[in-house]
């Protein structure tokens, strides 16, 4: 085999990595309701399923990449893969346990293998090719992660979901065993598909044990390398910024199914397809950014985009039934730039300190892990359609870092979430 065509088969491996870590995290929309059913939780409590996973990439990132400083990016997306693996596996017995602690470690678990892959594949596919074309490698690999969101909740809704929720009435008039037999099927729900996921997630580990992958070799040059990052202010701001938009948009996607469900009286299955319609124009909404930044500056477009994403949700507070659940919709296209924008304006300029930079735009995602639970709280205590002021804010936080920004002329998309 060619050297080419070697590189050509590791790139196809390394982007179907952008796939599966799309792909897992983006189930936590469909996890939320069903297991909040399933364990009998409160909105705050079913926002832990987020928690969980979020909270992983802030222990995990810097360590992560000390761990591929030893033994290398190869070695990393490795232990990722079967860190993700077990994780997948772990689903069996937390849905015979019917547990939700026992659910909540698998989920971290799975976060844990994810942080090792979302930090080694985005550097590392720039360098399975021409440089010149490292750029067109890394968006198409970012389209799949697009991809893996729209089919994410589309098949979670067919293979977990089973449609049947409970009034309070319903609830009260069944026996003891009769609920228990119920909750125990819809426990179990999770078992198959989850099993098949840590199957695939295994045989994508395999592969790679036996695909040899050129080694990334990193250097450090320029003054810039003597530079403290916590006087990079942009950065700084930076981390902020993406803190505050990965809890948007987590809040976002995550509680979608249950405000179709409470606002406009839709069913969870046809709830989850509306979710994958979402996401599907999120993933078209990357390839139109792309094209848009040849034309409009990364900073302005982020600032236009964050401005009328806080005017949907606005919408999607104030408006009543479907209408509300289109606004929302429409923030999910909205939403498609801003993280691989943000991170490249937050690292720019960076020289020798650009890994490191990154590893804290990357500890940023931890943002995921406190809004939604601020917001299931909000929910509990109110309504979930109030509770969606929540996002809103954080990309009143988005627009400023935009703002700031502004000046920047040109912007290359670095990666992508």
């Amino acid at each position: 085999m060619t050297t080419a065509r070697k590189n050509l088969f590791a790139v196809a491996l390394i982007t179907s990595l952008f796939f599966l870590w799309g792909f897992a995290l983006n189930l936590n929309p469909i996890l939320i309701p069903h297991l909040k059913k399933a364990c009998q939780l409160t909105d705050a409590q079913s926002a832990l399923i987020d928690s969980a996973s979020y909270i992983a990439y802030f222990l995990l990132a810097i360590p992560a990449g000390q761990f591929m400083k030893r033994f290398g990016y190869k070695g990393g997306i490795l232990l990722g893969l079967l860190l993700f693996a077990g994780g997948a596996f772990l689903f069996y017995p937390a849905a015979a346990a019917r547990s939700y602690s026992f659910f909540l470690t698998a989920l971290f678990i799975i976060a844990c293998g994810l942080t090792f892959l979302e930090t080694a594949a985005n550097p590392y596919i720039t360098v399975l090719g021409d440089e010149e074309s490292a750029t067109q490698r890394l968006n198409f690999a970012q389209s799949f992660n697009g991809l893996a969101a729209t089919l994410a909740p589309f098949l979670g809704g067919i293979f977990i979901l089973s449609g049947n929720t409970l009034s309070a009435a319903e609830e009260a008039s069944m026996s003891r065993g009769q609920l228990n037999a119920y909750l125990n099927a819809e426990a179990a729900s999770v078992q198959v598909p989850f099993l098949l996921i840590g199957g695939v997630v295994l045989l994508v580990a395999l592969l790679l044990y036996f695909t040899r992958l050129p080694d990334i070799v990193g250097e450090d040059r320029g003054a810039e390398a003597n530079r403290p990052l916590l006087r990079e202010k942009n950065l700084l701001l930076g981390v902020v910024a993406q803190f505050f938009y990965i809890g948007a948009q987590v809040c976002v996607s995550s509680f979608f199914i249950r405000f179709a469900q409470q606002v406009a009286n839709i069913g969870e299955k046809s709830a989850a397809r509306y979710l994958s319609a979402a996401l599907l124009g999120f993933m078209i909404g990357r390839f139109i950014g792309t094209f848009l930044m040849r034309y409009i500056p990364a900073p302005r477009l982020l600032a236009v985009y964050s401005l009328l994403n806080f005017f949907l949700v606005l919408l999607a507070v104030i408006l009543p039934g479907k209408f509300s659940v289109y606004a929302l919709m429409g923030v999910e296209f909205f939403m498609s730039i801003m993280f691989p924008t943000i991170f490249s304006l937050s690292i720019r300029g960076l020289g020798g300190k650009t890994k490191e930079g990154s590893s804290l735009v990357i500890m940023a995602i931890v943002g995921g892990a406190v809004f939604p639970v601020l917001m299931g709280r909000v929910s509990d205590m109110s309504t979930i359609q109030t509770a969606y002021l929540v996002p809103a804010f954080c990309f009143l936080v988005v627009f400023y870092f935009a703002l700031k920004n502004a000046r920047v002329k040109h912007v290359q998309l670095a990666t992508a979430h």
